[in-house]
């Protein structure tokens, strides 16, 4: 396929921009980019794709999300208000996932990569839970991934919380999945290991998941020092703070996940860079938790890796960039903090860094030859110059995700002109409808 007449936003090491470009799609791959003129008369029974002047950019990526949490919109839970980050956990989370059913975990998928395909975001790096429904959850959700055409790494959330039984059956499900995944390589899926937080997993529950994952290859995914609580937790069982506690475990590495770090210090700051762990940040997420502001940008200057995610709100991943160019202006009173250039640093290079953990031979992020042919067009019409160099602040001050219209993975159509191709939306919304309906039933007695 040939895409024609855009504005075609480069990013990676070398940003261009080019009026009138065109990119040729080879085997899911972008395998020539240059002027429409160029490679139309060097491919001239390519079929085409005309953009129509629309800015073609890189797909969007998301570095820590939670599919299972879709049924979680609009739902009033009994009771009053939580007033801190335990009480969210203990009276919306932990009663929502522990309804779920293996129905419920696909249209919970689905849901959110219809969100996903509309929203430009192909690559995502899923954390799932479901207590009563654990076994095979990973393989319905990997369904609902391959339909859709995007990528997504997945991994279940290993705790305590739910008693001893139901912790074992989160790291067979891990190994399970892990193996298949050995055994039965697809391009657009990956695994991990997935642990829920250090207050909620015991030293021998840590101990129990390291032995389970040697030998594998795999790293794990975390939620760590995202509330106080955690880090109170871990000083009150282990006198070290959380990042200390996990690296002692075991748990920290290259492969490793860690969302949020919202409260670490300096010493785990140093921790986290040593072992080459990478670290999620989620401002939405953190905000409406009310848990702080991560100190992104002094982990960065201490060699820390960050990279960008959602923490199950919506796939906008743009909307996540702009509240990360903007919250941390307000918690630090500066700004000059987290420019749009850096912002976009960690959404399209920092994120697809830590997808090559997962896709080591997918080049992820950037249009270039041979990077993925993973393409967003937007309708964006700038009122103002706008340059390789001024781009993001065009996308954080005049871009709006409605103004997507086509949304491609690795050289697939998924969506076009704003209508999705893979998914049948519709559908899947008026069954998420019902089953969320009783899900809501269920886990308000």
């Amino acid at each position: 396929m040939l895409i024609t007449h855009a504005k075609v936003a480069t990013l990676g090491e070398e940003p261009r921009l080019i009026e009138d470009g065109a990119l040729l799609i080879r085997d899911g791959k972008i395998a020539a980019i240059d002027t429409t003129m160029a490679l139309a008369t060097a491919y001239p029974d390519e079929e085409r794709l005309d953009a129509d002047g629309q800015l073609a950019l890189p797909a969007n990526l998301c570095g820590h999300t939670h599919f299972y949490g879709a049924f979680a919109r609009g739902w009033a839970f009994p009771g009053p208000p939580p007033t801190r980050f335990g009480e969210i956990l203990e009276r919306l989370w932990w009663r929502l996932d522990k309804a779920l059913t293996l129905e419920d975990v696909r249209y919970s998928a689905l849901v959110c990569l219809v969100d996903a395909v509309r929203h430009g975001t192909t690559t995502l790096i899923d954390h799932h839970a479901s207590p009563n429904a654990i076994e095979g959850s990973l393989d319905v959700i990997a369904e609902a991934v391959v339909q859709s055409g995007i990528r997504a790494s997945l991994c279940y959330e290993v705790t305590d919380r739910d008693g001893e039984a139901r912790a074992q059956a989160g790291i067979a499900e891990n190994v399970r999945f892990f193996e298949r995944m050995q055994a039965e390589p697809h391009p657009q899926l990956a695994a991990s290991f997935g642990l829920h937080a250090s207050l909620t997993l015991s030293d021998a529950t840590l101990e129990a998941v390291v032995a389970a994952a040697e030998g594998l290859g795999t790293g794990f995914h975390i939620h760590a020092a995202e509330g106080v609580e955690d880090v109170e937790d871990s000083l009150a069982k282990s006198g070290k703070r959380v990042i200390h506690r996990l690296h002692e475990a075991g748990i920290l590495g290259p492969r490793s996940i860690v969302a949020h770090a919202v409260h670490v210090d300096e010493s785990e700051m140093a921790v986290l860079a040593e072992t080459r762990t990478n670290v999620t940040h989620q401002p939405r997420s953190n905000m409406n938790n009310a848990v702080g502001t991560a100190q992104v940008e002094k982990m960065l200057a201490q060699g820390v890796q960050i990279s960008l995610g959602n923490d199950g709100f919506s796939n906008n991943m743009f909307a996540e960039m702009k509240t990360a160019y903007l919250v941390h202006k307000l918690a630090q009173r500066d700004p000059r903090a987290m420019p749009g250039d850096l912002v976009f640093r960690l959404a399209y290079g920092e994120n697809a860094r830590l997808a090559r953990i997962f896709w080591p031979d997918q080049k992820l992020g950037e249009l270039t030859v041979g990077a993925m042919a993973d393409i967003v067009l937007i309708d964006y019409k700038p009122t103002t110059p706008m340059t390789a160099g001024n781009l993001p602040w065009h996308m954080l001050f005049g871009y709006e995700a409605s103004m997507i219209t086509t949304t491609i993975s690795a050289g697939k159509v998924l969506m076009r002109d704003r209508k999705l191709l893979t998914l049948d939306e519709e559908a899947i919304t008026a069954r998420s409808r019902e089953l969320a309906a009783k899900l809501w039933e269920r886990a308000s007695q």
